[in-house]
């Protein structure tokens, strides 16, 4: 293996800046920065698509809800069940971001574990409630949804990377980094490679659109997001450390198997918009 010197170093500070005793964090500062581009995204696309914005106006408190609801229940759910639901604290501890102390005190911690899974669970079923409130087609949502949905996704990538997050296997790779937070064994940036795949992935979906705006509405775009994503996040896991001790022994660990359900669909959905459109 190369020497340690010849590997990028990163501790970055976790904090932006302080306004009084409220720590600003890189990790909340991308999330919404992530959730910023989708929005100004998706509102450019309503209307591009002639619906009123007394629709959209409502889309962005359904979507940040779902979200925020689902990723935090599929982490506790699908990667630590064992103690979320071990007590009643715990489970406190699930719904609201706090932690309870061994002296019988707590302390607010802010969400410490979101799933990517969850977070799109929770988000189908908030766009699925939009659509029942505003009568709006709900693969129009889906569509519109998609195409903005990489940057997000992209961007709390970058969040995970700032805070030394769901790191890479170890290494020898020249462009290897080394988690110092972590430990300092050279390692996959397994967050960036997600980032700038989610990138990608968002600008071929702002391509096909612009060559074929008609194509939403269709489920198309939604298929692609699905199948894009949760296959590159299939295949990128070989690279990435297990999150949980229970993994170790998993042919397939946790974000591959819920990966599979959701490439299914997406590619479902993809033939679903061949025969809307044919």
């Amino acid at each position: 293996m190369q020497s340690l010197l010849n590997y990028i170093v990163w501790n970055p500070d976790l904090e932006i800046f302080h306004i009084g005793g409220l720590a600003i964090r890189w990790y909340s500062m991308c999330w919404m920065i992530g959730l910023l581009l989708a929005y100004l995204i998706v509102q450019h696309l309503y209307r591009q698509e002639k619906i009123e914005d007394k629709y959209f106006d409502p889309l962005f408190i359904y979507c940040f809800i779902g979200i925020l609801i689902g990723a935090r229940l599929g982490h506790c759910l699908f990667y630590q069940p064992d103690y979320f639901l071990s007590s009643g604290k715990h489970f406190i501890e699930m719904l609201l971001p706090i932690h309870f102390m061994a002296d019988g005190g707590w302390k607010l911690t802010g969400y410490e574990g979101l799933a990517s899974h969850g977070g799109t669970i929770g988000l189908i079923i908030a766009l699925i409630l939009y659509t029942r409130s505003t009568k709006i087609s709900i693969w129009r949502t889906l569509d519109n949804i998609a195409i903005a949905t990489p940057v997000t996704a992209c961007f709390i990538r970058l969040g995970n990377l700032m805070n030394s997050e769901i790191i890479g296997r170890v290494t020898d790779v020249p462009w290897a980094f080394i988690f110092t937070r972590v430990d300092m064994m050279p390692r996959h940036p397994g967050q960036l490679y997600e980032a700038i795949a989610y990138a990608v992935f968002f600008f071929i979906g702002w391509y096909i659109y612009k060559k074929n705006p008609n194509k939403v509405g269709s489920g198309f775009f939604f298929g692609l997001c699905l199948t894009l994503i949760f296959t590159f996040r299939f295949f990128i896991e070989y690279t990435k450390e297990i999150q949980e001790s229970f993994e170790a022994g998993m042919v397939f660990n946790m974000g591959q198997l819920l990966s599979i359900p959701f490439i299914i669909i997406g590619i479902m959905c993809m033939r679903r918009s061949k025969t809307k459109n044919s």
